[in-house]
């Protein structure tokens, strides 16, 4: 298997041990600046501690709730009971807080998650200034923002500064193994090419609002429910959804926006009543940016939901997510994901029936006897427990589950940690993968040419 797989399931202060240069331990290399938090994303950065990181964190922002939420959330970490963090916060608040930053050079690596209608601002200037830069996504939400984003990547490979984008869900053990299994032809055979009717690959999630985060009720920012200023479900969670389609269709090669063809779009608004408003963010009405989009009902109308149907280097693909406000009893975020091969469909569910934690199943598409295709899974399975030991198989009605031991079942929380890691590995090596910086603005590139089309 490759390194980079073996990599990602370490426990992560293994992981950050392993990424550490040895002088790093008496003077950590890497000083983060947090800009402008108001995304609990920025927070989920710091729920884990790193070698190389000086444990000294400088944050610029505006003074107000945003700032004081993320200050909560990283004291949280740092009093926890198991394995508390010891970050410290140098607080630089103000209306001046940019310059600032810019005047005073604290770091060397800026961390940016908060609201996207200033995201793509933010990274140019910060590049500019001289700062890596690790960005949560959306990078993108209206086209105008193309432009910056492909002078930041420019103006990085000039400075020889790195800027990356936080994917969490490649970490997530059933995408990966998703994504190892399409590459075992024994198995898989060859991924389909599919139609605008049966894409090749389907990916939907289903989000709420409403929702617990770290052990405790996540408080919304007003501006979450604003597009212009949260960028509409097509452009966010898709983000996620189209890197995973790049990441496990072509992996590791260099895509360009003329592979990318988007052949229908849409989106639709989810309504959130006065009272969910103020459940979600502590506040009575809704603020007057929100008003014009109000109806005669009192309802909030948020353009949160968004599909799309593409080609990719002509494998047939479509991405799709949905907001609720708040999940049923016992739920929660789900995610669906099939990648349809030539001898078997890879099929991840997390639903009801799977307890809404993510589990993947294996198809039989008929190629195969059973007896045969019992065997080559059991014989890929064997391989892969060289890096997952305890993996197993069990029938799953006409498929076959994967049994993931609940060692490598870390949570979507943790992945941050893992993101933060490997891109730290990257700061080390002075590169990124050559593949990730063009894939990067193929991407952004597919989400904004969606979100045209969807009007």
């Amino acid at each position: 298997m490759k390194p980079d797989l073996f990599r990602s399931h370490l426990w992560l202060g293994l992981a950050a041990a392993l990424l550490l240069p040895a002088a790093a331990a008496e003077a950590p290399a890497v000083k983060l600046i947090t800009l402008d938090p108001g995304h609990f994303h920025a927070a989920l950065v710091q729920a884990a501690e790193y070698p190389q990181v000086d444990p000294t964190v400088h944050v610029y922002a505006p003074d107000g709730p945003d700032l004081e939420q993320h200050l909560k959330r990283i004291d949280a970490y740092n009093t926890r009971a198991d394995k508390p963090t010891h970050w410290q916060e140098d607080v630089c608040r103000g209306p001046d807080f940019l310059q600032r930053m810019f005047d005073e050079k604290k770091g060397n690596l800026v961390i940016i998650s908060g609201n996207n209608s200033r995201k793509a601002d933010y990274i140019l200037r910060s590049i500019q200034a001289g700062y890596n830069v690790l960005s949560d996504k959306p990078m993108v939400i209206v086209p105008t923002d193309l432009a910056k984003i492909e002078q930041a990547f420019a103006e990085a490979k000039k400075r020889g500064l790195l800027l990356y984008d936080i994917m969490t869900e490649r970490h997530e053990t059933t995408t990966i193994l998703q994504r190892e299994l399409s590459r075992i032809p024994e198995v898989f055979g060859t991924l389909l090419t599919g139609s605008a009717e049966q894409p090749a690959i389907t990916k939907e999630s289903v989000h709420h609002y409403c929702k617990t985060v770290s052990g405790k009720p996540l408080q919304r920012p007003p501006w979450f429910f604003d597009v212009t200023q949260q960028g509409e479900g097509i452009v966010d969670v898709t983000t996620h959804l189209v890197d995973l389609v790049q990441w496990e269709a072509f992996p590791e090669q260099i895509l360009t926006p003329a592979d990318v063809k988007v052949l229908a779009a849409r989106r639709w608004t989810t309504k959130v009543s006065a009272a969910q408003f103020e459940k979600s963010t502590g506040l009575k009405g809704f603020p007057p940016s929100n008003k014009s989009r109000v109806t005669a009902g009192g309802e909030l109308e948020v353009y949160g939901n968004g599909e799309f149907s593409y080609t990719l280097r002509g494998v047939h693909a479509k991405v799709s997510v949905t907001w609720n406000f708040e999940a049923p009893e016992g739920g929660g975020d789900t995610h669906y994901s099939i990648m349809r091969g030539s001898s078997a469909n890879l099929i991840i569910r997390q639903g009801k029936e799977q307890s809404y934690k993510p589990v993947l199943y294996v198809e039989n598409s008929g190629q195969a006897t059973a007896a045969n295709f019992e065997k080559s899974l059991l014989a890929a399975i064997t391989k892969l427990q060289s890096i997952y030991p305890g993996l197993t198989i069990k029938p799953a009605a006409s498929a076959w589950e994967i049994v993931v031991p609940d060692a490598f079942k870390i949570g979507h929380e943790a992945h941050f940690a893992q993101v933060t890691a490997k891109y730290l590995k990257y700061l080390a090596d002075g590169k990124l993968p050559e593949w990730e910086e063009p894939n990067m603005l193929t991407k952004c590139h597919t989400i904004i040419e969606a979100y045209r089309l969807s009007r």
